[in-house]
């Protein structure tokens, strides 16, 4: 019999940035193990330190992302209209500081101009295809729409699509989606 908690799972959220405007869309399961313990939780958050107007969406444990969210929100108190600098100083603090480290989230965040991913091996990255997506039905959803980013949609089109296409494939994944543009 193992003593090992089974781990709560799911979650995909996605970033799509395309015809100048900018979308993250999440999912809402947390599953732990094989039950669905909630079908409605809202990933996908607006900032607006200092003025400044920031989406956010996360992936891993809420209490770990609650805790990146609001360090990000004072990196970009102190540097405000810099999501570039603010990220990189939450991944350098995530990355070296001891209580940080320990954290087990991702994040992707926009000011509507920048998109990110900011992970706990003190990466910043930006997508190259201007579309990214982390969690556990991530890869499907980043696959569906790399696929649609040549079509006619609208970067929330892309989004809500590639995420009807990852509910279907991960069981982690449901299709009550929080999305907000920037």
């Amino acid at each position: 019999m193992s003593n090992e908690f089974p781990g709560w799972h799911g979650t995909t959220i996605i970033g799509v940035k395309k015809g100048g405007e900018v979308v993250i869309a999440g999912d809402g399961q947390v599953s732990l193990g094989q039950t669905v313990i909630k079908g409605t939780a809202r990933k996908v958050r607006r900032l607006s330190p200092g003025g400044t107007d920031i989406v956010a969406g996360f992936a891993g444990s809420t209490a770990d992302a609650f805790t990146l969210l609001e360090r990000l929100e004072a990196k970009l108190e102190a540097t405000p209209g810099q999501l570039q600098r603010a990220s990189v100083e939450l991944a350098k603090d995530w990355r070296t500081d001891k209580y940080l480290q320990k954290l087990e989230a991702m994040l992707i965040v926009s000011d509507g101009a920048e998109l990110y991913v900011i992970t706990g091996a003190g990466d910043v990255l930006e997508p190259e295809h201007d579309v990214t997506a982390i969690g556990s039905g991530g890869n499907y959803a980043l696959a569906a729409a790399r696929g649609m980013m040549d079509s006619d949609k609208t970067a929330e089109e892309v989004a809500r699509a590639a995420m009807a296409i990852a509910a279907d494939i991960c069981v982690y994944t449901n299709g009550n989606l929080t999305v907000e543009k920037i």
